[in-house]
């Protein structure tokens, strides 16, 4: 019988990051006159030299060697003014002050934290990337196994084509950083506009370790802005550095990771709190495309209450594509312990009917993400008469190359604690309903779908449980392998505010739940609309809404606070009408069968109305006149509580409100304070050049 495993808790979490420190200081090195770009490798004086005007790529730049044994990066040290210079005596008292005013326009200050974030972005675990907020930009850095030169890009497509990318390394005991970007063919070249500042360098017996920082928003062509969407990392290194042999190909040194830079810093755990495992016993993956397979299990926690803090995917090693994503949802109180006896394919004419008492998600992890942790005053409630007793685990199996034998172990871990937060965490399911009453013409460079939680749905449900709103702190977008795009889009009062979540580079294979910057109040009367973009140019049939990658969805699911009894706003578009278009005129009434059959005209005559769109001549202009058509349909309302009961509203008609389409994006700023602290900079450098010069033997270390 599955039952989670409990335990006190044990350490979790990775080593320690050897980037775990950030420099007290982040000042910009100029040069007075001339032309030359970043600090690449050179001779003499011409070594670390950028043109005026333009981002410097130095700093307090040090460049290291550890003497350490054990092959890992040496511990970066501390970094203060005085390491901005190498001297043959020591600094006069009037040079420390200007030293500090220097740190000071800069950025020094309490602002510089260490990085919590980390990724492996290879599978050999020899390139690490940290990163972290710093100010209006994001700081990063690499920890790579080489003592050649390391390249960082992001890249829309994933790919060296039209990427943003950054080299650096350290040769011959001096740091070199360089931005660079590619064109349509890939061709590397050097920006002229230098837009990452390095702040750190250093190599060991094995490793090169790169600190720098870059704005959001530089407002240059050749960059790529760094927002809240999915950001495609790409990496590579080599063994030797740029300059030994010009260009070295990084030959399969390379790859590409997708994240989420934005996300802001996660809560500490302690790793003492204790926790339970839901995970899959010895599941035999059928050799077919889509799996759904269900488990129920039994909560562990009883009788009193307590907050989960924390979920964390379990995948079984190897099977990181295989596992598409994980839904927990809870079911109905009255089961007993009978249930719990195997595991069954979900949606199959044979599954348990126990199985259909479970409706209420309660945890949603897709392919990509990483753990959650939940706000510091917000938990998942367990352990009282209200909360899940039986849940339902959903694990979706995508085996597109129908691999036989394969076994899964996968599941979720559930940290919790008995120290109670203020606020239970619930979900709400909202988009549109996963039906084929939603298709997508085969052809379309871009499709959109639009799925709606009503003003209606909202209206009663937060009316009655909620009337000064609730608060939604995290979303996760969901669609599949046709989705290029998701956006939810929040009406107040018929104006539309500011999107609530989006990502408009939407990678299947990467698929987590974004943390809103702040807390958004959802009212009585308001309108949430999930706005999924398809591209669909490389197929010739329609495709359907429905539960393989190769069908489509359009979700959203809303983690907020307090809990209500809420946990489905969607919508199902009007199907007659879009078969309308086609030219369909009759079906056979009463429907007997699923599709339903077309009684005409002639042409359609017994086909389904699958069939029958796929015999319709689809044209890119059909296509868009068709996108127009569904945007503006009536749409029947569903909108469920827990237990399968239903507000009153579900399975009305409603119209869709009168909206903007496209989407008017806000405008990008573009930070200016990197321009404004490396004036006050260089002035001061130039002071400092002059003093020194004409007291002694001070040579910049840059």
């Amino acid at each position: 019988m599955p039952t989670p495993s409990i335990s006190p808790g044990s350490p979790r979490g990775e080593r320690t990051a050897r980037c775990s420190r950030t420099p007290r200081v982040r000042p910009q090195s100029r040069r007075i006159a001339g032309s030359g770009g970043a600090a690449a490798p050179g001779r003499g004086g011409e070594r670390n030299k950028v043109a005026a005007g333009r981002a410097a790529p130095t700093g307090p730049a040090r460049a290291a060697r550890s003497g350490r044994s054990d092959g890992a990066p040496g511990p970066i040290p501390e970094l203060t003014h005085t390491h901005m210079y190498r001297t043959h005596r020591q600094l006069r008292p009037w040079a420390l002050v200007l030293c500090g005013l220097l740190c000071a326009s800069a950025g020094a200050g309490p602002s510089l934290r260490s990085y919590p974030h980390s990724a492996v972005l290879d599978g050999a675990g020899a390139y690490r990337l940290h990163w972290g907020r710093r100010g209006s930009a994001r700081a990063f850095c690499l920890e790579v196994r080489t003592h050649g030169y390391v390249g960082f890009g992001l890249s829309a497509s994933g790919s060296m084509a039209s990427a943003d990318i950054v080299v650096g390394g350290v040769e011959r005991g001096q740091p070199y950083l360089q931005d660079y970007f590619t064109d349509e063919n890939r061709v590397l070249k050097k920006d002229p506009q230098q837009d990452y500042h390095l702040e750190y360098a250093m190599e060991n017996s094995t490793h090169t370790i790169l600190a720098f920082s870059r704005d959001l928003h530089t407002c240059d062509t050749n960059d790529k802005s760094i927002t809240e969407s999915t950001v495609r990392v790409i990496w590579a290194y080599h063994h030797k550095d740029m300059g030994e042999a010009g260009q070295n190909y990084h030959g399969s040194n390379r790859g590409t990771k997708s994240l989420r830079l934005l996300n802001p810093e996660k809560e500490v755990l302690s790793a003492s709190l204790p926790y339970f495992d839901l995970t899959n016993k010895d599941v035999p993956v059928p050799d077919k495309d889509t799996t759904y397979w269900c488990q129920m299990f039994k909560i562990p926690i009883q009788h009193e209450k307590h907050h989960v803090t924390k979920v964390e995917p379990l995948i079984q090693k190897g099977h990181e594509n295989l596992v598409h994503h994980i839904l927990l949802y809870q079911c109905s109180s009255n089961l007993n312990d009978s249930v719990l006896d195997y595991g069954h394919e979900c949606y199959h004419p044979n599954m348990p009917d126990s199985f259909l008492t479970c409706e209420t998600v309660i945890f949603a992890w897709a392919i990509g993400g990483e753990g959650f942790t939940y706000p510091p005053h917000v938990g998942l409630s367990i352990g009282t008469a209200s909360d899940p007793l039986f849940v339902l685990m959903e694990v979706h199996y995508d085996n597109p190359s129908y691999t036989e034998g394969l076994i899964d172990n996968s599941g979720l871990r559930l940290i919790y604690t008995p120290v109670l937060r203020k606020y239970d965490a619930g979900v709400i399911e909202a988009g549109l309903w996963v039906s084929l009453f939603h298709n997508i013409p085969p052809g379309m460079p871009e499709f959109v779908s639009e799925g709606h939680c009503t003003l209606e749905c909202l209206e009663e449900a937060l009316g009655a449980e909620r009337p000064t709103g609730i608060q939604v702190f995290a979303v996760l977008l969901h669609a599949h392998l046709a989705g290029r795009a998701i956006r939810m889009r929040h009406f107040h009062n018929g104006e539309e505010q500011k999107l609530l979540a989006y990502d408009d580079e939407f990678d299947f294979n990467f698929q987590e739940f974004q943390y809103l910057k702040e807390e958004r109040t959802i009212l009585p009367g308001d309108n949430l609309i999930t706005e999924c973009h398809y591209n669909t140019v490389d197929r010739i049939r329609m495709t359907w809404g429905g539960l393989s990658t190769r069908n489509e969805m359009c979700l959203s699911y809303l983690l907020y606070y307090p809990r209500i009894n809420l946990t489905r706003c969607a919508s199902i578009p009007d199907i007659m009408e879009q078969l309308q278009f086609i030219g369909v005129k009759e079906i056979y009434r009463p429907v007997r069968t699923w599709p339903f059959i077309i009684k005409s005209p002639k042409q359609y005559k017994n086909l389904s109305f699958m069939d029958a769109m796929n015999k319709f001549k689809w044209s890119r202009s059909e296509g868009l006149s068709y996108n127009k058509l569904v945007l503006k349909l009536p749409v029947n309302v569903r909108c469920s509580k827990t237990d399968n009961a239903e507000w009153s509203i579900q399975g009305m008609t409603a119209l869709p409100p009168e909206i903007e389409r496209p989407y008017k994006t806000e405008p990008v700023i573009c930070s200016s304070s990197s321009c404004l602290s490396c004036s006050l900079f260089f002035t001061l450098l130039f002071v400092v050049h002059i003093i020194a010069s004409s007291k002694g033997n001070i040579e910049l270390f840059v």
